[in-house]
């Protein structure tokens, strides 16, 4: 399928980890762990390293941005977000990790329609082609 919004190209691939409510990453995940400490939220204590994260869009400071960076840079990162609505937040987060780290994680904006087909799946897979980008269900088969 391919995403309604790129807002950061890459490629990556993991299993999905879905977030049912809006997540701040400044005070909402560890930055050492990439733990969801935010104690309000359905997901609390979920792990966001190497995942790829479905969630309905950011919450709260522009901070969430610098802290995103670190946790990418950490290794604890996700593997590729996904979101039901815009966010320049989290996308900003992502492109910093992308310029000073050299760590892509992509951002990718779905439609409704596609964003609850994602809800049901146990692993995603981001790729570039010649036409843009383009999220597969499932991982890459190994070749021979």
């Amino acid at each position: 399928m391919r995403p309604a919004d790129v807002l950061l190209a890459g490629e990556a691939e993991g299993e999905v980890l879905v977030l049912d409510a809006p997540l701040s990453f400044w005070g909402g995940v560890h930055e050492s762990t990439g733990e969801v400490t935010d104690t309000h939220h359905p997901q609390h204590g979920a792990s966001v390293a190497g995942r790829v994260m479905l969630l309905p869009g950011g919450r709260g400071s522009s901070s969430s941005s610098s802290v995103l960076a670190e946790v990418i840079r950490g290794g604890v990162g996700p593997a590729a977000i996904l979101l039901g609505e815009r966010d320049p937040i989290i996308a900003l987060g992502a492109m910093v990790a992308e310029a000073l780290y050299g760590r892509c994680v992509p951002v990718l904006v779905l439609d409704g329609g596609d964003y609850e087909r994602v809800r049901t799946w146990r692993r995603a897979r981001i790729a570039r082609t010649a036409d843009g980008v383009v999220l597969h269900e499932g991982a890459r088969v190994p070749a021979p």
